[in-house]
């Protein structure tokens, strides 16, 4: 069982990242899973998807000693049913990422530095964030760029958010590890300023926000 890193942050917030190295009868052999979650495993024919599943659950039962159980919102964002703790989760065929606080509502993304970002760059960045992109570093900052606004998407909960229009990044050189500053606009005009982690490893970005 592979519990890859765990990080406790100054806002109380806590996140714990697990390597997928098992394969799927391993987690299934060394992982207590809830009835719901594996009969929910039986409809899903990725095998990938299914070791994400298991992953994810092998990792809350790491995180809490108490037995949980996740359910999700209709939007998709989860929650634990039997405990007032907020949480957001996010995987990768290699990692899962889970970010939990005692009560202040939060995000986090996690994507593979492998993946083609060119649809990133056309729909979900404004043309002032198109601008700014760096030609030496490219695929890192639209990594950074789309962690950050799914992170801040996950943390809203709100539905038919415009990626480009509604979720501003502040200028940044992407690094190894940094801090964001964002802005969230309300489809009222209404704004929410956002502050945002983000740290670069084993060929992976991972970006987060709470409160």
């Amino acid at each position: 069982m592979a519990l890859y890193l765990t990080k406790e942050l100054e806002n109380d917030a806590r996140i714990y990242v697990w390597e997928i190295t098992e394969t799927e009868k391993e987690l299934l052999e060394n992982t207590a899973v809830p009835d719901d979650e594996l009969e929910e495993l039986t409809f899903i024919k990725s095998e990938a998807r299914r070791k994400e599943k298991l992953a994810t659950r092998a990792l809350l039962n790491v995180i809490f000693p108490e037995k949980l159980y996740l359910g999700h919102h209709e939007n998709g964002k989860p929650y634990l049913e039997n405990s007032a703790t907020e949480i957001s989760i996010s995987h990768t065929n290699r990692f899962v990422a889970i970010i939990v606080h005692p009560d202040e509502d939060l995000g986090i993304d996690i994507e593979c530095l492998d993946r083609d970002f060119t649809a990133v760059e056309k729909k979900a960045l404004s043309e002032e964030e198109r601008d700014d992109l760096s030609d030496k570093k490219r695929t890192l900052q639209l990594a950074i760029y789309w962690c950050a606004k799914e992170a801040i998407y996950k943390r809203m909960s709100i539905f038919g958010v415009d990626f480009a229009e509604q979720i501003e990044i502040d200028k940044f050189n992407p690094h190894e590890d940094g801090e964001l500053d964002a802005v969230f606009i309300h489809k009222d005009g209404t704004q929410e300023e956002l502050e945002l982690e983000y740290e670069v490893f084993d060929n992976h970005v991972m970006v987060w926000v709470v409160g």
